[in-house]
């Protein structure tokens, strides 16, 4: 029973993620950009810990942008129609991906700048 519903809550997350990719732009946008990142990290062969803190940092961006769409989905559940509280909410939300993939964007900057300089 309890491996059964482990294998359930599995499923639950796997189902989420299909809801994430299928449905928003914005969560296919970000694995585009982990993906370049990835391969940019591969080539450069950053060091262990350099490789770690980029896949926290696309973790941390991934995560934001699944609770945005999550609290956006709750949102309009129970209120469809405009409500500006609604609105604040969202906004609110869309903030806290922005903030998560601006942090990406500084931490990508400060770990690469190294290794693209000598290309320029």
């Amino acid at each position: 029973m309890l491996a059964e519903k482990k294998i359930k809550s599995f499923t639950y997350a796997l189902t989420g993620l299909k809801i994430a990719w299928l449905e928003e732009h914005n969560f296919r946008f970000h694995i585009g950009f982990a993906i370049i990142t990835l391969i940019a990290a591969w080539f450069f062969n950053l060091s262990q810990t350099e490789f770690l803190i980029i896949i926290f940092m696309i973790g941390f961006i991934l995560t934001a942008e699944a609770f945005n769409t999550a609290l956006e989905e709750l949102c309009d559940k129970f209120q469809p129609s405009h409500d500006p509280h609604i609105a604040k909410i969202k906004d609110l939300a869309a903030a806290a991906v922005f903030i998560a993939a601006t942090t990406a964007l500084i931490v990508g900057i400060i770990i690469f700048t190294p290794y693209v300089l000598p290309y320029i």
